[in-house]
């Protein structure tokens, strides 16, 4: 077995640094051949990686001493402009100094012959962890669910879109489960099962709307679950690139579509494979209770919220179902939930931080599911609602001030630049007007 296999199944943060640390004595090895370069990815708040190239022979040494990223990355709009400065950005915008970051050898990724991508985790000067890094929130989260002697088993699946140079669905029409009519996708479609043989894909199909794929990640530990989920969108972007086209990720691709960023999640015993159905029944009531304040984290963009208001399966009335799709949770089996709230545009290292914050809040006040198809709420039903839901507290109480703060003046841009903008929409209206 290679260390850079993605092992099945949950591992703890210290099993996983052992296991960090037997990966990086053998990148180190590779890194010091003779043409080998190194990726050095971070996650942003925007589910992509800002990037950094490096060439042997530097790029082994980056290993011992890690490497500097702006630290504006954790405080910029997806247009790689600075947010507008609040308290918790102010180390983050102050100078736009350089944070360290320092390679997690357990990601490495071979993207080409002699070129790996390794994910890193960021600090401060001071050597403190960065707080709003997305890699640093879920840690903090991890750690807290591992003082309940538990441990997380997390599978993500992503749905995408492939279009042409002109903008068009590869399919023209829905193909959900099809092997027909998906012709023009195949030789894509077989680039990327070679490209992405190391990443750990369970399974992959047509689904329901017009050029739409799934794509399904095995169990693995979160921190894991969350990189290799980005690691396979960005894969999967250069692939379509290659083919003239383009994978799109957009919650909503048009009205009454979706695509989505489900969860996977099972618990287990810090020192076992056991599931805790009485633990993971109160980890849903967290879930059940909190999702609604957590709104912003599952739809972060306008786009967001048409998938929420008009897609089929909307996941955004607060109900949980025994193998039921029609439920924003769903149970399946006896061990394993289906978190369906997020869409293919949100973060996912913070959608699993906010899952785990709410169910081990759950946990620690011991809370009782409600019955089975029980509403219990809405998720919020447009930006400004999840915005004021940001306001209130209960999402800074989750996840800490810095990072509520940060979720808030995202979205905060996010709205400025669609009121700052001119739609189709605003056209198709305005010529009704005449």
């Amino acid at each position: 077995m290679s260390p850079f296999d993605r092992p099945v199944g949950p591992r703890s943060l210290a099993v996983r640094a052992e296991a960090g640390s037997a990966a990086a004595e053998v990148l180190r090895r590779v890194l010091a051949e003779d043409g080998a370069r190194l990726v050095l990815l971070v996650p942003d708040p925007h589910a992509r990686f800002a990037a950094v190239e490096l060439a042997a022979p530097f790029a082994a040494e980056v290993l011992d001493s890690g490497y500097g990223v702006c630290s504006y990355v954790f405080a910029w709009t997806p247009e790689r402009e600075p947010l507008p400065e609040v308290d918790a950005l102010k180390p983050y915008l102050g100078g736009f100094g350089d944070l360290r970051v320092r390679l997690d050898a357990a990601t490495a990724f071979r993207l080409g012959d002699q070129t790996w991508a390794v994910v890193g985790d960021a600090e401060l000067p001071s050597g403190e962890p960065a707080g709003l890094a997305p890699r640093t929130v879920v840690r903090t989260q991890l750690a807290r669910l591992e003082e309940h002697g538990l441990v997380p088993s997390i599978g993500i699946e992503h749905e995408v879109v492939f279009r042409s140079s002109a903008e068009e669905p590869l399919t023209g029409h829905g193909v959900d489960y099809a092997l027909g009519g998906t012709e023009r996708l195949a030789p894509l479609l077989a680039d990327l099962r070679s490209a992405t043989a190391g990443l750990g894909v369970e399974s992959a199909r047509a689904e329901c709307h017009p050029g739409q794929y799934e794509v399904v990640l095995r169990h693995r530990d979160a921190l894991a679950a969350c990189d290799d989920a980005l690691l396979l969108q960005m894969v999967t972007r250069r692939v379509a690139a290659r083919h003239g086209g383009r994978a799109d990720y957009l919650a909503a691709p048009e009205p009454g579509q979706g695509n989505s960023c489900h969860v996977h999640l099972s618990l287990s015993a810090s020192d076992g494979p056991a599931g805790f159905p009485l633990a993971l029944g109160a980890f849903l009531a967290g879930v059940l209770r909190d999702a609604r304040a957590l709104s912003a984290v599952w739809a972060p963009t306008w786009n967001s919220y048409v998938r929420l208001r008009t897609a089929p399966f909307s996941p955004r009335e607060l109900r949980w179902g025994p193998d039921d799709r029609t439920a924003s949770i769903r149970l399946c089996g006896t061990s394993r939930l289906e978190f369906r709230f997020a869409g293919a545009d949100a973060q996912p290292h913070l959608v699993v931080a906010a899952l785990i914050a709410a169910g081990t809040a759950g946990l620690a006040e011991q809370l009782s599911p409600p019955d089975a198809g029980a509403l219990c709420g809405q998720l919020a039903s447009s930006p400004w609602e999840a915005l004021e839901l940001l306001e209130r507290g209960r999402a800074a109480e989750l996840l800490g001030e810095d990072v509520a703060a940060q979720q808030a003046a995202l979205l905060r841009e996010e709205l400025d630049a669609a009121l700052g903008s001119v739609t189709d929409l605003h056209r198709r209206r305005g010529a009704l007007r005449s």
